[in-house]
Parts: C-alpha cells; structure tokens; sequence
C-alpha cells in the first residue's frame, strides 16, 4: 500500500516537473518570439520615419560621416545653437523661427543625435567643438557667429571659443553647465562605452513601444514631431549615454578655458531650475568669463528655458545679435 502511495507521488511529481518544464519552455520560446519580432520591426520603423520625417536642413560630410545643420533667416552675423545633452535641432524650433526674422539662426545635431550620423569616440567638448568648426566650414556658412550654447552645449562653446576665437562675435549661454558643478574627474583612457542596456533594448523595439504610453511621451508642440522618432533609435540612445561618460572630460576641457576676454557674452539663466541647490550660485559666476558681460533671467523657466520659455532666449539672442552689430563686428 504504501509503496503504491509513494508510486504515485512520485508519478504527480514528475507530472508537475514536466509540466512546470513544459510552461517555462513556452515561455521562453514566446519571449525569444517577441524579440525577434522586435528586432526584425525595429529597423523596418526607423526607415519608415525616416521617410514621415526627413532632416529639414543639409547633411554635411564632417571626415567620413555627415552632420546635420539647419539654417533659417538672413543677415549677419548667424547665430548657432548648440543644445544640451542628448538633445538636438528639434526642441529649438520656435525660438529659431523667431531669431530668423532677424538675422541667420542654425541648429545642428551632434554626431549620432536627431538626423547626424555616428562619429567616433569620445564624445566630449574638444570633439564637440572640432566637429561645429568642420560643420560651418564645410557647409559654407559664414561667420562672424554668435554661439549659443544650451546646459552641456555650454561647454562645447566655451571650447570652440578658445580654439576659433577669430570667428565668434558673441556668447549666450542659456542655463549652460559651469564646469565646477562636475566633481568625477575623467578616466585616463578618455574613451566611452561603445555599447549600453538602453541602446540595446531600442535594438528590440522596447523604446519604441514604451514611447506610445502618454505618461512617458508626452505631445510635442507642432512642428516638433520627430522629436520621439529620431528620440528611441538606438543610435540615439547609444550616443547619449556616450556623451554623459563624456562629461566629466568636457568639464576638464572647458575648465581650462578661463577667459573669453572682452567677447560680448550674455548668460540666461533659469530662476526655476532646482538641479542642484547651489545652481543659481553657480551661474553667477559664469559672467566673469567676460569683462563686457551681463546675466539676464528667465523668470518662469526650468532648465529647459527653449520650450518652457522660449521667449527669454529669442530676447537674448537678438539682444546680441544687436550688440555685435553696433560694434561693426558682423
């Protein structure tokens, strides 16, 4: 009796092992299913948006690979925006739309964001900065430029000023990183990752499908719609991680640059910016790059002062569009 008993627990063991084996194949057979379908779909969608959304301005060979810049308005001197991390042309639309009634505005993408291709490794301010150069020159847009340089952009600027100062009529840094807020020292090699969990999930269309909860992609203002599509590629994701490992050299870099000079430069900052406690603090200190400098605020803005207040930065980029043209520097 009892050996009949243990006969059949050991039968409903089995069953249950086999079952339990039979539910955890299926399951991952079905997870392995998913993300085929994801990774064949992937690039299928990006080459669908990128027929919905094709770059507004050129493509311009940089060395090898192309970067994208685009230039509204005429007049002189032309105005260059230079966003902040992980950001690009698109966020910057109605501010460039205004400046354009007044003078030439572009925008760019850095290499691997919005409509650029992926350049090379590390992605830091002096790379930054060597590319704009090469951008303008080779895209024949002419100087004299006003660079604007939005939070990390901002030490791209500070940079490129140092290195091309005899093509830069004017400064506007629009709530621009100071270098003394980034603490981590850059690691010797000065390389990045060229591979992170974010880019390869986006490979998988996990991006993709994220992006459709209105929670996590919130509508874009008209004439920003590819915003989100050019924003869960994974080149773009891969790239954006690239620069974040890239900070605390692009702190390194710009800290080395001291003085602008007697170059006109206007500091805009945030007054709703909480980052970090002592930003404001910091901020102020940015105008003593300068000996003709002054700093003009954003009263009703977080960081992000070209979508939550973008008239304070078309204020104080036309405000010295029109002090490098009293000056006859354009």
């Amino acid at each position: 009796m009892n050996e009949q008993k243990q006969s059949g627990a050991v039968g409903t063991s089995r069953r249950r092992g086999k079952g339990c084996l039979f539910w955890l194949g299926a399951s991952l057979a079905s997870i392995l299913g998913l993300m085929l379908i994801g990774f064949i779909y992937e690039p299928i969608a990006e080459a669908a948006d990128a027929k919905t959304y094709p770059p507004p301005g050129q493509l311009v060979d940089v060395g090898g690979y192309r970067l994208h810049i685009y230039c509204t308005g005429t007049d002189s001197p032309t105005a260059v925006i230079d966003a902040g991390l992980g950001d690009w042309s698109t966020t910057w639309g109605v501010v460039q739309q205004e400046v354009a009634k007044t003078t030439r505005v572009c925008t760019y993408d850095r290499a691997g964001l919005g409509w650029s291709e992926v350049g090379p490794l590390p992605r830091n301010a002096e790379q930054h900065a060597k590319e704009l150069h090469t951008l303008l020159q080779n895209g024949q847009i002419p100087g004299p430029y006003i660079l604007v340089g939005h939070s990390l952009g901002g030490l791209d600027v500070r940079v490129y000023v140092h290195e091309y100062s005899s093509e830069v009529a004017g400064v506007v840094l629009v709530d621009a990183t100071n270098p003394r807020q980034i603490t981590q020292a850059p690691a010797p090699e000065a390389q990045s990752q060229p591979f992170s969990l974010q880019a390869l999930l986006a490979r998988f269309g996990v991006a993709r499908l994220l992006v459709k909860l209105p929670a996590l992609a919130p509508a874009m203002p008209p004439g920003q719609e590819a915003y989100y599509p050019l924003y869960i590629r994974p080149q773009n994701l891969q790239t954006t991680v690239n620069e974040y490992q890239g900070v605390p050299a692009s702190g390194a870099q710009a800290a080395a640059v001291e003085t602008f000079g007697d170059l006109p430069l206007i500091v805009l900052t945030a007054k709703l910016n909480y980052q970090l406690p002592d930003w404001q603090e910091l901020q102020a200190e940015l105008p003593q790059l300068s000996s003709n400098s002054q700093q003009l605020f954003a009263e009703n803005s977080g960081h992000n002062i070209q979508m939550d207040e973008p008239q304070a930065a078309v204020e104080a980029i036309l405000q010295m569009v029109q002090q490098v043209r009293e000056t006859g520097t354009r």
